[in-house]
């Protein structure tokens, strides 16, 4: 193996170098993971375009990624607990397990937590370095590609189990990018008798039939006249003040809506939504990440056997599949959205 590796390294908001960097060597408990493929999540673009994204430079971003091992630090080689050759998947949050929340089992909401491609080197790059406690063995004959969009659809089970959601219910979704479309399955596999999908994009609705939605909508007006007295669970994946508005006035009486999506805007419910959500007795959940136990938790396991099974399908949101040196280019037209995407995979190995 090469001493040095291709890797996207940020150095500044919109600073975005493909360089030969050492390849990270596994500490005593770690894995060297052999990047097979990692996705674009929409947090990347301001983290790696706005000021103040990341929380040190220069850094490797990237945390949606799945690869294979190659090399075991020495504690891990003798537990045992993972094999050379093995099809890993990493959760990205590295918990402290020492917090209150943790302690709880709940490590979505870690108060000292450590993350890939954020607050670590993370996987625009061709090797890794990540730690026994991430690293989710999967089937070796699962596509390494779907592999590592688990986190997205874990993101999604997780915010889903926050709702009521049961078969016969009636359910929207906000935003059709990956967490969308995923919760548009997971509606659909618990028994939904309508989905309605909700995106301003025509080439995202057409996505969301494909992923099982009964209906679709790309304005206001058009979900309100499918909506009729409202939805029993909304899920909220775009993050916009305006979709934020629109998925409270959306649930029905003793509705639910859950909201996944990060604003970067101050949110105001104006008043008439703010009295409707009151007057309904509406529940409004928020979901943060995926995790739960035993970590990663069950979204991750189930999602991984979801896949394996073939009752999740991926390959449809996949519109890019790029290698690194087409990485800065590429976050900066998702930055302008002068690109159409839904799920951006970049295979640093050529894999």
């Amino acid at each position: 193996m090469s001493e040095t590796m291709q890797a996207a390294v940020l150095h500044g908001p919109g600073d975005i170098r493909v360089e030969q960097v050492p390849v990270p060597r596994p500490g005593p408990n770690e894995a060297l993971v052999r990047v097979a493929a990692c996705g674009v999540c929409g947090s990347d673009i301001p983290r790696m375009l706005r000021p103040g994204g990341a929380y040190h430079l220069p850094l490797i971003c990237g945390h949606e990624f799945a690869g294979h091992v190659v090399a075991l630090g020495e504690d891990l080689a003798a537990s045992g607990a993972v094999a050379e050759g093995d099809l890993v998947t990493v959760p990205p949050l590295l918990p402290c397990r020492a917090c209150g929340p943790c302690a709880q089992g709940n490590f979505s909401l870690c108060e000292d937590y450590d993350y890939f491609g954020s607050r670590r080197a993370g996987a625009y790059a061709q090797y890794a370095t990540v730690p026994a406690g991430n690293l989710l063995v999967v089937p070796r004959d699962l596509d390494p590609r779907a592999a590592a969009m688990l986190d997205p659809a874990a993101i999604a089970l997780h915010a889903v189990w926050r709702t009521k959601l049961r078969a016969g219910h009636r359910v929207a979704v906000v935003g059709a990018g990956p967490i969308g479309l995923f919760a548009i399955q997971w509606a659909a596999l618990s028994g939904a008798s309508e989905i309605l999908s909700i995106d301003v994009s025509e080439e995202k609705a057409a996505m969301a039939r494909q992923a099982g939605a009964t209906h679709t909508a790309t304005s206001p007006e058009e979900a309100r006249e499918h909506a009729g007295d409202g939805y029993d669970v909304v899920v909220e994946s775009a993050g916009a003040p305006a979709t934020v508005e629109q998925a409270v006035s959306l649930a029905a009486r003793l509705g639910h809506a859950v909201f996944i999506g990060i604003p970067h805007d101050p949110v105001v419910l104006p008043k008439a939504t703010f009295s409707s959500f009151l007057r309904r007795e509406v529940t409004l959940h928020g979901a943060w990440n995926s995790f739960s136990a035993p970590f990663p938790g069950d979204e991750w396991r189930h999602a991984a056997r979801a896949m394996a099974e073939g009752r999740l399908e991926w390959k449809f949101m996949i519109t890019h599949e790029l290698g690194l040196d087409e990485l800065p280019g590429t976050m900066h037209r998702l930055g302008d959205r002068s690109v159409f995407s839904s799920k951006v995979l970049f295979l640093p190995n050529g894999d």
